[in-house]
């Protein structure tokens, strides 16, 4: 039952209790999350594409993968628990940086969260859970960044604001094995 749940925090990153989580997005609540970025040896980031079906965000190309951490869980063991659930990859992660962000969303959902950047390096192949992920794509960050500019309404509002905001961070840490 915990898995619907997400942790509601202030900017600080402290608890401030939990609530599920379609009503936290419906209120526009702000709670704990996770952005995760692999890179591979030719310094690419691994994309995936929501699945279709989603409740939010369907069919749009995004990081690696996100998501919620259960109550009581940390950041890292969640993140290697939804990347595996995800992509079928068990990698070492580390935490490089955290951002809060406010974003509107389809279905008149709102995403606010505080958002822990986790990162990754691995060149094994992915292996999707159909039903969480559509399709994967190795690209770099300038070849991701220009298409965001060109056709911005393909990727979630989450990973444009971290590609935009922060651009600079993410180039320093794509180096395969840099942390």
């Amino acid at each position: 039952m915990h898995q619907n749940l997400v942790v509601l925090v202030n900017e600080l990153d402290q608890d401030l209790g939990v609530m599920e989580k379609l009503e936290a997005h419906q209120k526009g609540l702000l709670h704990r999350a996770f952005s995760i970025l692999i890179f591979n040896s030719n310094n690419e980031l691994l994309l995936q594409r929501r699945a279709f079906g989603k409740y939010h965000s369907e069919g749009l190309w995004t990081n690696t993968c996100c998501s919620h951490p259960y109550p009581g869980e940390t950041i890292l063991s969640a993140g290697k628990r939804r990347l595996k659930e995800e992509m079928g990859m068990a990698v070492d992660l580390d935490e490089v940086f955290q951002f809060v962000y406010k974003a509107p969303l389809d279905n008149d959902l709102t995403e606010y969260e505080l958002d822990h950047v986790l990162v990754g390096y691995s060149d094994d192949t992915p292996h999707l859970n159909l039903e969480e992920v559509s399709a994967f794509a190795w690209k770099n960050l300038d070849e991701i960044r220009t298409e965001i500019a060109e056709n911005s309404t393909q990727y979630t509002a989450w990973f444009k604001i971290l590609m935009t905001d922060h651009f600079d961070q993410l180039k320093r840490i794509e180096t395969y094995e840099s942390l």
